[in-house]
């Protein structure tokens, strides 16, 4: 069986500027982060910023997630490599966490 590090995703253009585009604006959220601490921030704004960014990286990971079913995933199940299925389990446990 092929381990996951071995096997690699094709992506467009576009998919990978929206992705990288978002991961670079979640890296902006945590330095302004880093900031507010630097700048004793109080507390709570600080929670509410770190709570901003579990949010914004639970929907790229929806994203990406969503995308990996519709790509990676049919052409895996068209070409009957139906082990594709425990790892689909495999990630929804580790999303449930």
């Amino acid at each position: 069986m092929e381990n996951c590090c071995n096997k690699k995703t094709k992506r467009s253009q576009d998919e990978k500027k929206l992705v990288i585009n978002r991961l670079n604006r979640i890296g902006g959220q945590i330095n302004g982060i880093i900031k507010m601490v630097n700048e004793d921030a109080y507390c709570n704004d600080v929670l509410i910023q770190l709570s901003a960014v579990e949010n914004s990286i639970k929907s790229l990971s929806t994203h990406v997630l969503e995308n990996h079913l519709y790509t990676c995933v049919a052409r895996d199940l068209e070409n009957g490599k139906f082990e594709t299925i425990d790892e689909l389990i495999s990630l929804f446990k580790r999303f449930n966490k």
